[in-house]
């Protein structure tokens, strides 16, 4: 099943049940997907890869919303940037701990011959393929650079 048909299956579980919040999150997504598709120019659908992405890209945007909302002491419109947040990530693979990224970006280190911060644009590449969707690119980041500092 397709993230667009997984997608479109939970928007009617959601009108159903009248969850107006769920809804407004998997209508975010509906449309990110089909704007994706329709830049993708004559692509029939988008990769699993690109998939990920726009999931990630959307909780990302929804969480620094969040963020922006706090600091202004916006907590009644961050705590539905939050939830919409959390049903976009349902959608994502289960996220690692800080430990299993510590232990992948180690294997990276190893197997690309990283000594130092010179390295980090190398070191990144490889993890981020590894770790696409799996884990979110600042903390792999972070982890790098105190791993190569």
């Amino acid at each position: 099943m397709s993230l667009q048909d997984k997608v479109m299956a939970e928007m009617k579980e959601a009108m159903r049940a009248k969850d107006s919040n769920r809804l407004e999150a998997l209508r975010a997504v509906k449309s990110a997907i089909l704007l994706a598709k329709t830049d993708a120019s004559g692509k029939e659908g988008l990769s699993e890869d690109e998939e990920l992405k726009l999931l990630q890209r959307l909780v990302k945007q929804r969480k620094e919303s969040a963020v922006i909302y706090k600091e202004q002491g916006r907590d009644d419109l961050a705590q539905p940037e939050l939830d919409q947040a959390a049903v976009i990530e349902s959608f994502l693979p289960e996220q690692m701990s800080e430990q299993e990224i510590e232990n992948e970006i180690d294997k990276i280190i190893s197997q690309t011959g990283a000594t130092g911060m010179q390295d980090m644009g190398k070191v990144m590449g490889a993890a981020s393929k590894e770790l696409a969707g799996r884990a979110d690119g600042k903390t792999i980041s972070m982890v790098v650079k105190r791993k190569l500092a």
